[in-house]
C-alpha cells in the first residue's frame, strides 16, 4: 500500500484485513518494525487527535516524526496553483512538498477545505495537486472532502462493540455557530455503507449532502448489502437506531454565503443531542463523534458523559488503525 486517501480505494476484505492487522499490533506490539523510518507530517489546519495518534504509532513501531506548520516557524506556503505570490506565503507547495518527500520515507498531509466554491473542494483540488508532487506513501490526514484514518477507527470502534453489520447508522446533523467542512461526514457515510449498515443521514433543509457523497456511498451500500438514505425528519430516522453519529457542517445550499448559512442555522440550536434523542433508538444504541466537539452545542453533558457516548473509544483507535496503515505502508520497504 502506497497511499492511504479514501477508503473507497479498497476492497472491503482489504480494509478487514487491515482492521485484523490493527488488531493483532494493538495485542501484539512490533516496537521495532519501523527502526529507522522517518515520517513527515504536513498540517495546514490544526489538529489534536490525527497529529498526536500519527507521531505516537510511528513511535511505537521504532519509527521517528516530523511535524510542518506552514507558517509557524516556517515559511508559510502557497497552495493555489498561479498565484501571484505578493502576500503572506514565501514558498509554494510545487518547491516544499517535493523537498520535505525527499527528507522521510512517507508522508501525512492535512489540508481543509477551502469553503468557498463546493465544486472545488468536492474535487479536491488542493489535495490533488499536492499529491501529485509526492514520490513517496501519501497518508490523507483529512483534505476537504474525505477524511479516511477517521473513518477507519469508527469502523474498528464499531467492531469492537460488536455493533451489527446490518445495523441503523443514523448520522445526524448537530448544530454549531459556524459552518465546518464536509470531510467527516462524507468519510462517515462512506464507512458505513460500505461496511453494510442501513445508513440515514439526518439533516435540517439546506444541510443535505451533495449528490457526489450520497452517490459514493449508495454504490458502496450496494456492494455491501447496505442501504442508505437522507431525511430531514429526526424522528423517523432516530427509530430504532443503532448509532447516533452527530457531526456538524455547513449548508450546502449556503456554501460560501457566511450570512446565508447563519440565516438558516440560526434557528437550528435544537439539532444539539440530548437524552431524548435515544428515546426511540435500540436499548443499545450508542453516542459517536469524531472530536473535537462544543459542549451543550452540538451534544449535552448528559449524552457525552454517560455510558452510551464512545468519543474516547473512537479517539483511542486512530492510534490503533493508523498504527496499522503505517506498519503495512512501511513495513519492508
Amino acid at each position: 500500500m502506497r497511499r492511504f486517501l479514501d477508503l473507497a480505494d479498497f476492497e472491503r476484505d482489504e480494509i478487514s484485513a487491515l482492521l485484523e492487522l490493527a488488531r493483532r499490533l494493538e495485542k501484539c506490539p512490533e516496537p521495532h518494525a519501523l527502526a529507522g523510518k522517518i515520517l513527515g507530517l504536513l498540517f495546514f489546519n490544526p489538529s489534536l487527535r490525527t497529529l498526536a495518534s500519527m507521531q505516537a504509532g510511528m513511535a511505537r513501531l521504532g519509527g521517528t516524526s516530523f511535524v510542518i506548520t506552514p507558517g509557524q516557524g516556517t515559511w508559510q506556503l502557497e497552495t493555489k496553483l498561479g498565484a501571484i505570490m505578493n502576500g503572506a506565503a514565501a514558498e509554494h507547495v510545487r518547491e516544499g512538498i517535493p523537498v520535505l518527500a525527499s527528507y522521510c520515507d512517507a508522508l501525512g498531509i492535512r489540508a481543509f477545505a477551502d469553503g468557498k466554491d463546493l465544486a472545488y473542494d468536492l474535487a479536491e483540488t488542493n489535495f490533488n495537486a499536492m499529491a501529485e508532487l509526492v514520490d513517496k506513501p501519501l497518508i490523507n490526514l483529512e483534505s476537504a472532502a474525505n477524511h479516511p484514518c477517521q473513518a477507519l477507527a469508527d469502523w474498528k470502534t464499531m467492531d469492537d462493540l460488536q455493533v451489527p453489520r446490518g445495523g441503523r447508522f443514523v448520522l445526524s446533523w448537530a448544530y454549531h455557530p459556524r459552518p465546518l467542512p464536509l470531510a467527516v461526514p462524507s468519510a462517515a457515510v462512506h464507512m458505513a455503507a460500505m461496511r453494510g449498515m442501513e445508513v440515514i443521514v439526518a439533516r435540517p433543509e439546506g444541510f443535505a449532502l451533495p449528490p457526489m457523497i450520497m452517490d459514493k456511498a449508495r454504490k458502496a451500500a450496494a456492494r455491501s448489502g447496505g442501504s442508505v438514505r437522507e431525511t430531514a425528519d429526526l424522528t423517523d430516522a432516530l427509530q430504532g437506531a443503532d448509532i447516533i453519529y452527530a457531526k456538524e457542517w455547513g449548508s450546502t445550499a449556503h456554501y460560501g454565503d457566511v450570512a446565508g448559512d447563519a440565516r438558516l442555522r440560526a434557528e437550528l440550536q435544537s439539532w444539539c443531542v440530548r437524552n431524548d434523542w435515544f428515546a426511540k433508538a435500540a436499548s443499545e444504541c450508542r453516542l459517536m463523534h469524531c472530536l473535537p466537539v462544543r459542549r451543550n452545542t452540538a451534544i449535552a453533558d448528559e449524552v457525552l458523559d454517560s455510558p452510551r457516548s464512545i468519543v474516547q473509544r473512537e479517539a483511542y483507535n486512530r492510534l490503533v488503525v493508523q498504527t496499522a496503515v503505517l506498519y503495512q505502508m512501511l513495513k519492508g520497504v
